[in-house]
């Protein structure tokens, strides 16, 4: 009797907004069934024809605890349907010449740079909006960073290694909408948040839609995002920050605005007969302009055919019907946004529920109900997914298990790792001793390092509690030791596509007064040539070896001294039996070598 008691839950809190279609009877009651099976708190569903809303509707709860309502109004964060309003404004300017979408970007934003100069100057915005840049995602170098300005994630771009050569591949990349946003920024002296208001919101008349979480946070009707635990639990998430990073997923919007935008893209850029979007951009944005995969069809999907790229929107044949689509994704809440240009037919689905295949799924099951097509049942077809994605995630987790050489332990005792790393496209990582152990902070994220063998350590990312998530494959932190024998930096495949990100470990200094440094002046002999070590001021050492630049010396103990300028270089001076340092040790990668301390001339 309780499975039956939930579905009527469920039911009757739904709330209508308009009389039903046919093609839509007895949809209410698979809505319900869905939102249980996949646990579920509240989704909102829009669908038009042409210029008319054939369905506006909220179901399940925007607030679980507080069991308040979804209806056609409440906010749900979109994520990544987010970019086709960047690229849109992108398209407006192309249309009053201050851009082209084929001319090297770098002739209008300089301050965008990649990895090597032949890169920077052929990437065009064409490139950055089909995401055919050869950069991969190197999306942990801004998730949960929310103390990092806009300019600076764009400066961290010319860090990023890339996995393709231009144009070779399609690689999604959040970071190339980040920067036309930025590039938007740059054309008109406007905020993008001012821009996308102006030029889309407003016109269209999407009043409740904002681009900032604190904005859906302290609104009337904001939904609270959920993730399920263990397979089981719903839990309450944390709302996600992602301002820095909005042009790329930061909208947050109703169903009942997101109608206005779906409208729009299926009259060719027109709303209520006046043109929002240019026209010419749109018939761009709806052409493929990379392959994205083979996307042949299947013995489950035989007539879902091909997966291509427009500008900021994914382009399929479904079931015969041209379509276009983008999904959303961000801590808490799963979007789709969707549009059959040929049928006159849109489908937004909104849902607080973290990575919900719910929006798919239920944009599909709409879309053959619209389209009067054959019944197909995309929630098994889903389900079976489901399975093999968790069979392959049990595989990968056996194999860790398998591979990892037992008996062994760490070079170091555990507190030699702990201290601060840091990379320049990817900022700081803190590693720090908790006991026996060790935990890890980066952006927002957080660890627990377990050994593994070696100098290897598995992360395990930490829930809100504190507590380690299950189910997840864990990250490898590989400890490096420099030549003398030193924790340098951490090596950790965040982008797999690419080697591993290395981290270099800064190096703690110390403070030592002008009579402590003067002990070390002098000349020193190595090899038959004389270097030098010098004060300038109060406070800073110098080395000096012929034909080179002179070396400012860094304090890291008081005997001992790192190049400033070079990492892996230090020198350490030795006393004798009377305390005088008469000796100083050249530590370098390949070799230690020993210089004799010169004495004066009587």
């Amino acid at each position: 009797m309780k499975p039956i008691i939930v579905i009527l839950f469920y039911f009757s809190f739904s709330i209508t907004g308009f009389g039903q279609d046919k093609r839509l009877a007895g949809l209410d009651t698979f809505i319900n069934r869905m939102l249980k099976d996949y646990k579920g708190v509240g989704l909102a569903i829009a669908v038009v024809e042409k210029n008319k809303v054939v369905l506006l509707k909220g179901y399940g709860y925007r607030d679980l605890e507080k069991k308040l309502l979804v209806t056609e109004e409440t906010l749900f964060a979109i994520g990544s349907c987010t970019k086709a309003f960047t690229a849109s404004l992108l398209g407006m300017l192309a249309q009053e010449k201050k851009l082209s979408l084929d001319k090297p970007v770098l002739g209008y934003f300089p301050e965008l740079r990649f990895v090597n100069d032949g890169l920077s100057e052929q990437v065009t915005v064409r490139d950055m909006m089909s995401h055919r840049t050869g950069l991969p995602r190197h999306d942990y170098s801004w998730y949960g960073a929310e103390d990092i300005g806009r300019d600076s994630l764009v400066h961290r771009i010319r860090f990023f290694a890339p996995s393709a050569s231009l144009r070779e591949k399609w690689q999604y990349n959040n970071f190339m909408f980040l920067a036309q946003g930025s590039l938007a920024e740059k054309l008109t002296g406007k905020k993008w948040e001012t821009l996308v208001k102006e030029k889309i919101f407003q016109p269209l008349g999407m009043t409740s839609t904002a681009t900032s979480i604190n904005a859906m946070e302290t609104g009337s009707n904001a939904s609270i995002g959920y993730r399920v635990k263990n397979d089981s639990a719903i839990v309450k998430m944390k709302y996600m920050n992602i301002d820095a990073m909005g042009p790329a997923g930061s909208i947050n919007s109703n169903v009942k605005d997101m109608t206005k935008w779906v409208t729009t893209w299926i009259y060719g850029g027109k709303y209520n007969g006046k043109e929002i979007i240019p026209a010419n951009y749109v018939t761009e944005a709806l052409s493929s302009q990379m392959v994205i995969s083979a996307a042949l069809p299947t013995p489950e999907t035989p007539d879902v055919q091909f997966s291509n790229y427009g500008l900021a929107w994914f382009l399929s044949s479904y079931r015969g019907h041209y379509r276009v689509e983008h999904g959303g994704n961000i801590d808490g809440f799963a979007a789709n946004t969707s549009f059959f240009p040929s049928d006159s037919i849109g489908i937004v689905v909104l849902t607080n529920q973290n990575g919900s295949p719910l929006p798919s799924l239920i944009r599909n099951t709409i879309s053959d109900r619209m389209l009067s097509l054959p019944y197909r049942n995309w929630d098994k077809i889903i389900k079976t997914q489901i399975e093999k994605n968790k069979k392959a995630t049990a595989t990968l987790q056996n194999s860790d298990s398998l591979n990892r050489k037992l008996g062994t332990k760490p070079s170091h005792v555990i507190s030699d790792y702990q201290g601060i790393y840091t990379n320049e496209g990817y900022g700081k990582m803190v590693v720090t001793r908790k006991g026996d152990s060790l935990n890890a902070s980066f952006h927002k994220i957080n660890m627990r390092l377990r050994h593994y063998h070696y100098d290897v350590f598995n992360a395990l990312k930490l829930d809100d509690d504190g507590n380690i998530e299950s189910g997840q494959n864990p990250q490898k932190f590989i400890f490096q030791i420099n030549a003398k024998g030193d924790i340098s930096s951490i090596k950790i495949s965040l982008e797999s596509s690419v080697d591993e990100i290395e981290f270099q470990k800064e190096i703690v200094t110390i403070s030592l007064k002008k009579e402590d440094l003067e002990m070390f002046i002098g000349e020193y002999e190595l090899s038959g040539m004389k270097t030098k070590v010098y004060l300038k001021g109060d406070s800073t050492l110098f080395l000096f070896v012929p034909g080179q630049p002179e070396y400012e010396l860094v304090p890291v103990k008081p005997d001992e001294f790192n190049l400033k300028s070079i990492s892996g270089y230090s020198l350490k001076f030795l006393a004798n039996d009377k305390k005088e340092i008469d000796a100083v040790q050249f530590i370098q990668p390949n070799g230690i070598f020993k210089a004799t301390k010169v004495k004066p001339k009587q």
